[in-house]
């Protein structure tokens, strides 16, 4: 049975995506069997497999980071908005049904249980899962609704690290905010914290990050630098502000080669700045 590690965020654009794939690209590098999961995914960039299968891109990135083919396993629900409220909803790579948001809570249980086989078959198969979230954890409107936040993570019982983006302002309340609003269930799988694009000196932040551990009882295990990168996001909050990343166009001119250079780059990045023995052992390896 695969050990797991989930990554959550403090809202929408906050990084997860791309350091999903670097800590995918960090274990694989190790010679550790690893696969990205996530549950849900809302984003118009899709691909499609080897088995004929349409995924996320995003996730197609991230098994690229672990040497892996993708498979629709690892985002087993992507929805795929045809305007404000509708979606059309791909099920296990397969085209399901077309639906506006309140027809589709409704098919929550059968598409958690859709989700939870997808877990269990990749738990078998590999011997560690970096788990994504999707936008917050702490969209109270939505607890009951649940099945790519904490509902995954209680399932698994897996370690979050929840990352929060300094960029936007507010990193410390974001991040206590999703603290406090958690259960206390979730709040003990609430390991690390990560600040993200973080650009000056890191002894001025130095104060806030013990205090919030103080004040919360996790540590931030790291402060990433604000990075520009070609990887994809796909959260919609990043729109016509995002790097206008060649790899979520598919405009034809992105280089495999070019990506898993880059992927390289970032993963390497990542041990730089981040307390990867910690990261270990929250996880358990």
């Amino acid at each position: 049975m695969a050990r797991s590690l989930m990554v959550q965020g403090t809202g929408s654009g906050v990084g997860k995506t791309v350091i999903v794939a670097g800590l995918v690209r960090v274990f694989a590098r190790w010679g550790i069997k690893v696969a990205p999961f996530k549950a849900q995914n809302m984003s118009c960039s899709s691909g499609i497999t080897e088995k004929g299968e349409e995924m996320s891109i995003a996730q197609i990135l991230q098994a690229r980071a672990a040497f892996q083919k993708p498979d629709s396993r690892m985002n087993p629900v992507l929805l795929k908005p045809q305007g404000e409220r509708k979606s059309e909803i791909i099920v296990r790579g397969k085209a399901w049904s077309i639906k506006e948001a309140s027809a589709y809570y409704r098919d929550n249980e059968f598409l958690w249980e859709v989700v939870r086989e997808s877990l269990d078959s990749l738990m078998q198969e590999y011997d560690l899962l970096i788990l994504e979230g999707a936008g917050s954890p702490a969209e109270i409107n939505l607890r009951g609704k649940d099945i790519t936040n904490m509902r995954v993570a209680l399932y698994l019982q897996s370690p979050v690290i929840v990352v929060g983006d300094i960029e936007k302002g507010g990193v410390f309340a974001s991040l206590y905010g999703t603290w406090a609003l958690a259960s206390e269930e979730e709040k003990k799988l609430m390991r690390a914290f990560i600040i993200n694009k973080f650009r000056g000196d890191e002894e001025i932040l130095k104060p806030g990050l013990q205090e919030m551990e103080e004040l919360t009882g996790v540590p931030v295990v790291g402060v990433l630098p604000y990075v520009s990168l070609s990887l994809v996001e796909e959260d919609s909050l990043l729109g016509e502000s995002s790097s206008k990343d060649r790899f979520s166009c598919l405009r034809g001119d992105f280089s495999w080669e070019e990506i898993d250079q880059e992927l390289d780059w970032w993963s390497k990045t990542l041990e730089e700045y981040l307390d990867i023995k910690k990261i270990e052992e929250i996880i358990g390896l």
